[in-house]
This record gives C-alpha cells, structure tokens and sequence, in this order.
C-alpha cells in the first residue's frame, strides 16, 4: 500500500490513536509510542515509517488547527486535504475532550469576596511576543494561518467559553499573585474580575493595577494552540484600546492545556498583528 492515500478507515484508525497519546501527554502519564505504532501496524497495514509520518502530518493539523500536539510528533506539511476533514470530524465528535476544570483554588468563591488565599497559585510565564522571538515556526506560519483561517480557528476559541473563563481566571490569579509579591496586598484584594462580576462591554476581563496603584486594564484572549493561533477582537476592544492605551494590556494565554504561557500587546494592536474585519453592520436603505 506504499505510495497509496490513506482511506478513512485508515486515517479514522490514527486519528483516534493520536489523540489517545495525546491524551495521556497532557495529563503526564506515561505510553509507548512504539507499542502504539505496531498496533498500528497491525490494525491497518502500514509500514512504521509511514504511521510515524502520518502522526507527524497529524501534529501538523492540530498546530493549524489551534489545537496541542505531540511534541514528540514534530509537525510535517505536505498531508491529504482528508487528514484535516478527519481530524475535525473527530475534534467535532470529541467537543469537551479538553473542557478547562477551572483552578482548584479559593477562586471557586464569590468572585466579589476579600480573597487573599493565593499562596498556593503561580505567577504566569510572560515571554516576548512571536514576531520578536528568534525560533523559526515548526511549520511555515503562513501555510498554517490558512488552515487556521479556512476552518475558523479564532470563532471556535471565542465559543469555548470554559477554555475563556479558565483563561480569564488564570489571569486573575496571576495578578492578585503578582501585587502582593510587590508588597501590595491592599490593591491585591481590589483586583475585579470586571467580565465576571459586572459584565461583558468594557473592553477589558480584569480590572488591575501597578504596584504604583495606577490601572492596569486587560482583556484576556487564550487558546490551547501555539502562540500564532489568531484570536478574535471586538470592534468596542479596540476602541477601549485605543481611547485608554496607557492601560490597557491584551493578555494572550497559548498551550493552556498543558502548561499556560502568556505574552502581553499594547495598543495600537495593528503594529503587533494583521486585523481583519470579519463582519459588518447592515442598516437598511
């Protein structure tokens, strides 16, 4: 079958094989990425070699698709266009596989309490923004801004509102965290969770501060995919943006499902990333 696509069957076959690693990777348990390919072998008749390469063509999908990967799976283009279809098939079929269970912390109090129980939360991992970074991309950014884009990767984040809230709430704890290392425990206990408690139509999640005690304002966008995953914004988030950019911060979570890393953009976002109006107002003539 050398040479051959793939038919469903087959791909249906790796597919869930893949995630199933993929499952016990994020949870840290440990399995045989040999044992899983021999399976394979078995199951479907294909070499080692081509099993291997299909799971790397897999990790590829799942980076376009803002999904995690297998880092041990480095991601390799040049795949079927039915890889893609099946994948989301099963991503379709498999929607809450990686639903957020929230910080198991005192946070699961009334977000309007006096909490001040955070001994136990971390701060963030803030690193630079991509485009300031040295590494090159695992695959072209470009090839997979178009899987990204084709399949609406920045709706489905901005519908997971487990994924958001889990974001949003690590933000929080990250700055209660993060003033009272700084001494500042009186202005830790006044950071709101501004889209909690008082609604969405801000501009911004969380209402913080700087040590100094001025406002630190910031609108939480997160994804379980790499750091190139685009996200959407709002029309009045830009416009808050702008009008209070002294301010304001978007906080950007990627590789929640394992292990959160954030980098931080500040106004104007158009020096920082490509926007595209994805929808328009219709006033009738």
């Amino acid at each position: 079958m050398a040479g051959e696509d793939w038919t469903e069957p087959e791909i249906d076959a790796i597919v869930a094989d893949y995630f199933a690693m993929l499952a016990d990777d994020i949870a840290r348990r440990s399995y045989n990425k040999a044992g899983h390919n021999r399976d394979l072998q078995e199951r479907i008749d294909r070499s080692r070699g081509s099993i291997e390469f299909k799971h790397q063509n897999i990790s590829a999908v799942l980076l376009g698709l803002g999904q995690p990967w297998i880092p041990g799976y480095k991601p390799a283009a040049n795949f079927q266009n039915a890889l893609v279809d099946r994948v989301l098939r099963w991503l379709d079929h498999n929607e809450d596989w990686l639903v957020p269970q929230g910080i198991s912390s005192p946070l699961r109090e009334p977000v309007s309490a006096k909490w001040i129980g955070l001994e136990s939360q971390e701060l963030l991992e803030f690193g630079p923004v991509p485009s300031q970074r040295n590494e090159p991309p695992p695959v072209d950014s470009e090839f997979m801004a178009r899987i990204a884009l084709k399949y609406d990767v920045a709706t489905r984040d901005a519908r997971n509102r487990a994924l958001g809230k889990a974001g949003e709430e690590r933000v929080l704890a990250h700055e209660r965290v993060r003033l009272r290392s700084a001494g500042r425990l009186d202005l830790s206990r006044k950071v709101r969770w501004t889209s909690a408690e008082d609604g969405d139509g801000y501009g911004y999640d969380i209402s913080s501060f700087e040590p100094d005690g001025s406002d630190r304002l910031l609108e939480v966008k997160t994804t379980n995919g790499w750091e190139r995953t685009p996200f959407h914004i709002s029309s009045n988030e830009l416009a808050v943006a702008d009008d209070r950019r002294e301010h304001w911060h978007l906080v950007r979570l990627w590789d929640f499902a394992r292990q959160p890393k954030a980098f931080s953009l500040r106004p104007p976002l158009n020096e920082h990333a490509d926007l595209s109006p994805t929808s328009f107002l219709a006033s009738l003539k």
